[in-house]
């Protein structure tokens, strides 16, 4: 039955899958949207520009292998954190809602972290500090994708995940943008996007007031052992959750070869400097922003329109093999842009659609924030292994370690891979 609050309105909680009546809709997901882009920058600046530019002032001989222990560390605690704060949301029975307090103290926990790194003065305590970052950064995200399933109708679960998908890439434009002028000021470079992370996740929570806390008395007890045990989502009984991770997985290996090193690609590939670089980056973040709007809001509606998920996932993953395989071939600054347009307008549809068919092959809309957690996984773990194999294959044939051709032929095969993973998903159209 549906709830109701002391003045009579259904209340989120209640009704699954729908916005709260206490919130407007279109204020709700403007809030979602803004939240989203904000936090991502908090976490990509650092990733585009900023680490780079730190860990090449702390060790400029070593700074590829330096980068890759930095990215595996924090990539570790991300992918902890995903699962497990929410699984922890998932049972959050503050009269402050189940979802706030974790968008809160995540983005409290994210601005810490950057302002670590904005002060180190060692790979130590700039690892410590990224690795603080990333579990922050990834507590507010599990909490943020959680209110999809919470809020947004079945019919538009396609749209809103467009435009949460297409927030990655104006994320990283907004952090090209501001690291630019920040270059040599250390403290500001970090700081100054994880404090626009807490104002996007704080406004956010505010117009979330309607958030309602899990039901107490609907709870299973809580064991330790049980609570454990309730990560592990069987394959055999959830054949296709096990292949949409499995997929999206393969996806994110050949994303992160894309996203974690173009810095030092503009460096070494294209013979920059470090400020012409940085321009470099901020110019291909336009790009791919432009290329990943016209991909997540495409690929959203049509998918929303046709009622079908696995095509669009499929051929959107195509497109960004093209354009990785482009990004190996890539040896001028235009032919490097052209490369990150053709990549973007594959991964915006595909993050669109892609995070869609989630929701539709979760084992249990209850425990939503938790299983998505669990799937994300697959986003973050190659955020930590392909740091720590990527010095393998740009070390082939190159002393320099700069083999970029072949770093990303690698992440094209894993991408290529992951799109014909989702051909296996049968519950979904």
């Amino acid at each position: 039955m549906n709830k109701q609050d002391t003045t009579g309105r259904t209340t989120a909680a209640a009704r699954p899958g729908t916005v709260g009546a206490g919130t407007a809709p279109g204020r709700f997901i403007a809030g979602l949207i803004v939240a989203q882009w904000l936090s991502f920058a908090a976490l990509f600046t650092p990733i585009l520009v900023s680490l780079s530019v730190r860990v090449g002032e702390l060790d400029p001989e070593g700074k590829t292998v330096s980068l890759s222990r930095v990215l595996a560390v924090g990539a570790v605690l991300a992918m902890i954190a995903n699962p497990l704060c929410g699984a922890l949301s998932d049972r959050t029975t503050s009269r402050f809602g189940r979802r706030r307090p974790w968008l809160l103290a995540g983005s409290l926990v994210t601005t810490l972290g950057t302002l670590i790194c904005g002060t180190a003065e060692s790979l130590t305590t700039l690892t410590a500090g990224w690795a603080i970052t990333q579990f922050g950064a990834n507590a507010v995200y599990a909490a943020l994708l959680a209110t999809i399933p919470d809020r947004v109708p079945d019919h538009l679960q396609g749209r809103v995940s467009g435009a949460i998908g297409m927030t990655l890439y104006m994320a990283m434009v907004l952090g090209a943008v501001i690291a630019r002028p920040l270059i040599g000021h250390n403290l500001s470079l970090f700081l100054l996007p994880g404090l626009l992370g807490l104002a996007g996740v704080t406004t956010l929570v505010w117009i979330m007031r309607d958030d309602a806390p899990a039901d107490r008395a609907a709870l299973p007890p809580f064991r330790l052992a049980d609570f454990v045990r309730s990560f592990w989502i069987s394959p055999r009984l959830h054949p296709d959750f096990a292949w949409n991770f499995c997929g999206r997985f393969l996806m994110f290996c050949g994303i992160s070869t894309m996203t974690g090193y173009q810095f030092y690609f503009a460096v070494d590939r294209l013979g920059q400097s470090v400020p012409t670089a940085s321009a470099t980056v901020a110019v291909a973040a336009v790009v791919t922003m432009s290329g990943t709007v016209l991909g997540s809001l495409t690929g959203g509606w049509l998918s929303d329109r046709t009622g079908r998920r696995k095509i669009f996932v499929f051929v959107a993953a195509l497109i960004s093999v093209i354009g990785l395989v482009l990004t190996a071939c890539a040896q001028t600054t235009t032919a490097f842009y052209t490369a990150a347009a053709v990549f973007s307008l594959g991964l915006g549809s595909y993050m669109a659609v892609d995070t869609a068919l989630a929701i539709g092959v979760l084992p249990d809309r209850t425990t939503a924030a938790k299983d998505l957690g669990v799937l994300n996984i697959g986003n973050t773990l190659p955020q930590s292994l392909i740091p720590a194999i990527a010095p393998l294959f740009l070390s082939i044939g190159s002393a320099s370690g700069t083999n970029y051709t072949a770093l990303y032929l690698f992440g094209s095969a894993c991408a290529c891979a992951g799109a014909f993973a989702i051909h296996f998903v049968r519950a979904v159209r």
